[in-house]
Formats: structure tokens, C-alpha cells, sequence
């Protein structure tokens, strides 16, 4: 096993920050690492916003939910679709919006963007960890979107779709057991339900092992039962009238 790999194996979300920039040097070799990234038909639908100002660092950790460590951070970046800078490049050729609406305001282009943003985003968490730093990723940008898209400042056809701190690690922090291998990786066919059901079974002993060790016995529950009160209460059904507001209506 390589270092590379070893690094991957061992991510973690760090969301305690010491009080300590992350040098410019850094954070450019961490933005052209997410600018490496495979990208679909050469587009780059992305953009990312770098947040170091401690007010709207702190107006953004109470959007996502009065997370601290958005606040502690020295810097957040938000990764955003963004497909106004393709609509840009349409306007310079000379090509008017009668021949690119269908395509800008397509669910193929916005599955496009969010693809490119997340692999943007994954070289980016790596390479910040390869450099010391810690990192977590931030959801909780999609709770009050609107919000976050004028504090931003972002015009339209473009949305901010997930955060990511970044920092020095104040304390360490365990990894998570992940699903077996077995459960997330066949070949040739997806697996048969009865293997999938032994595989949870299985699974749901490891992570109800993880809590109870973590904790002190206080939390025990088992990964199915996490995953079925989530999908047994919906959360954030505004996104797409959200995306529609920033002219991405997913026809």
C-alpha cells in the first residue's frame, strides 16, 4: 500500500480548528488540485468562493445550522454549480440565449455541474490532508440557500451546494467505519436483495460497536435505523424551488 492511499484510508472530519491561518501557498496549491480534477467534456462548471471574513463566516455557521466550526475555520470554501460563466462564453461567440436556454436549463448541464464541483471538491479535501490540514465537508449551505446565495452574492444560474472548513487541526478525531466492501462493489450485476440484507446485518453490528465505544454506551444505534429516520423525515424539499429562483428550473 502506497502513501497515497494510506491518506485516503485514513480521512476523518476534523470540526475543531487551532487559531491559525492557511497559508497562501497552501490554499493555492489546494484550489489548483481541485482545478485537476476530471471534469465532464472539459466544462469546469464550477466555481468556488473562499470565506475568511470572520462576519460572514459566522452569519453562514448560523445558515447551516450554528455549526462552530464554520465560525473557527480559517478558511471555508463553497463549491458552487456555476453555469452563468458557460452562459458567458456563448455571449462572447455570439450565440444568444434562443440557442443555449435548453441546454443551461437542463437536468443534464446542472448533474454536470454538481459532478465537476464534487470531484473539484474531493482533490481539494485531499489535498489538504496530504498537507496537514484537516477538513468537513458542510451540507447545511442548501438549508437556508437563499440566504447564502446573497450573502454570496451569486447571480443566476448559479448555486452554492456545498461547504468544506478548513484548518489545523486543534484534536484528533476517529475515523467511521464504512460500509464492507462487499456491500458497495460488485461485478458484472448488482448484488441479489438477500446479500444485501446480510451485508446491512452485518454493517449494523460495526457501527452500533462504534457508537457504544465512542460514547461510553450512550449511543447504540445500528446504521439502517439512522438511514430510516432520515428517509422517514424529509429535509431541505426547497432546493429545487431554490434552483428555479437562480434560473436552473431542471427541465
Amino acid at each position: 500500500m502506497n502513501t497515497v492511499i494510506e491518506r485516503l484510508l485514513d480521512h476523518r472530519s476534523i470540526r475543531s480548528y487551532l487559531d491559525k491561518p492557511v497559508s497562501d501557498e497552501h490554499l493555492r496549491a489546494i484550489i489548483a488540485s481541485a482545478q485537476s480534477a476530471s471534469t465532464s467534456s472539459f466544462v469546469q462548471a464550477y466555481s468556488i468562493i473562499g470565506v475568511k471574513d470572520p462576519v460572514r463566516k459566522a452569519r453562514l455557521a448560523e445558515l447551516v445550522g450554528h455549526q462552530k466550526h464554520v465560525e473557527q475555520c480559517p478558511i471555508l470554501l463553497i463549491f458552487c454549480l456555476d453555469l452563468h460563466r458557460l452562459e458567458r462564453c456563448a455571449e462572447l461567440e455570439g450565440i444568444g440565449p434562443e440557442r443555449t436556454r435548453a441546454s443551461l436549463e437542463s437536468t443534464e448541464q446542472y448533474t454536470v455541474g454538481v459532478i465537476d464541483a464534487t470531484l473539484a471538491s474531493q482533490n481539494a479535501a485531499i489535498a489538504a490532508e496530504s498537507l496537514g490540514l484537516g477538513i468537513c465537508y458542510i451540507g447545511g449551505l442548501r438549508n437556508h440557500p437563499k440566504e447564502v446565495a446573497e450573502l454570496l452574492k451569486t447571480p443566476e444560474r448559479v448555486a452554492p451546494l456545498f461547504g468544506m472548513t478548513v484548518g489545523h487541526p486543534a484534536s484528533p478525531s476517529a475515523t467511521k467505519p464504512r460500509l464492507p466492501l462487499e456491500a458497495v462493489y460488485s461485478e458484472e450485476e448488482y448484488p441479489p436483495e438477500q446479500e444485501i440484507a446480510d451485508q446491512l446485518e452485518k454493517y449494523n453490528e460495526v457501527v452500533s460497536s462504534y457508537y457504544r465505544e465512542r460514547t461510553g454506551g450512550k449511543r447504540h444505534e445500528r446504521w439502517t435505523e439512522q438511514m430510516g429516520q432520515r428517509l422517514a423525515n424529509p429535509s431541505r424539499l426547497h432546493w429545487r424551488e431554490f434552483l428555479a429562483s437562480r434560473n436552473l428550473p431542471l427541465k
